[in-house]
C-alpha cells in the first residue's frame, strides 16, 4: 500500500503505531451494533489495521490523518453511537434541523480523532455513501472534504510525496524529527 510505504520510510514512528488489522468477528461486531454494513473503504481500512495505539498528547505518533488518529472498531462504535445519540436527541427536543445532517448523524460513522474531540468520518446515508466529512465541535456544521476514502488515501499520498499542500485543505504535510507526520496549515 502506497500511504503505509510513505510511513515506513519517512515517519516510522507514525507505522509503528498502526495496530494489526481487526478481526472478522470485532467487524461483525460492529456492524451488528451500528445496525448497517459498514463503507467497504473503511472495511478495507479495518482489515489492514484496526487504528492506532492509543495517544496521550501530540509529541506521541499516531496522527497522521490530518493530525487525527485512526480509531479501532471499538472507538468507530464508542463514537457512532455518540453522534446517533445527538441525532436522537436533537429530534426528540424539536431542535433536529440544526443538528441532524450539520453536527452529527446516525449512519456518520468517524474513523479517526482528534486529541480535541474532533472527528473525520464516513457518511453511510444512501444519497451521500462513501463521503469523508469533519466534524469540528467548534463549528456549526461538518466540512465535507472527499468524495470517498480511496481519493482522500491517493491525495495524501500525492501531498507526502510531493510535500505539497493539499488542495482545498490548505494544510501543507511537515516530517518532525524524522520520526511522525504532522499537517501544519500551509
Amino acid at each position: 500500500m502506497r500511504w503505509e510505504s510513505w510511513l515506513i520510510h519517512n515517519a516510522p514512528e507514525d507505522h509503528q503505531a498502526l495496530l494489526p488489522g481487526a478481526t472478522s468477528a470485532e467487524m461483525s461486531h460492529l456492524e451488528g451494533e451500528v445496525g448497517f454494513s459498514l463503507a467497504g473503504d473503511l472495511r478495507l481500512l479495518l482489515s489492514k489495521h484496526n487504528g492506532v495505539a492509543p495517544r496521550r498528547s501530540s509529541t506521541q505518533a499516531g496522527a497522521f490523518l490530518l493530525g487525527y488518529s485512526p480509531l479501532t472498531t471499538d472507538g468507530i462504535l464508542e463514537w457512532q453511537q455518540n453522534l446517533a445519540a445527538m441525532s436522537r436527541e436533537a429530534a426528540e427536543e424539536g431542535y433536529e434541523e440544526e443538528v441532524v445532517g450539520s453536527i452529527a448523524h446516525e449512519r456518520w460513522v468517524p474513523f479517526a480523532q482528534g486529541l480535541t474531540g474532533d472527528l473525520l468520518f464516513i457518511d453511510h446515508r444512501s444519497d451521500r455513501h462513501g463521503e469523508i466529512g469533519e466534524i469540528s465541535f467548534g463549528s456549526p456544521e461538518y466540512r465535507w472534504l472527499w468524495p470517498n476514502a480511496r481519493v482522500m488515501l491517493h491525495d495524501l499520498c500525492d501531498s507526502v510525496e510531493d510535500m505539497s499542500p493539499l488542495p482545498r485543505l490548505g494544510r501543507r504535510p511537515a516530517v518532525h524529527e524524522g520520526r511522525m507526520l504532522e499537517w501544519p496549515a500551509a
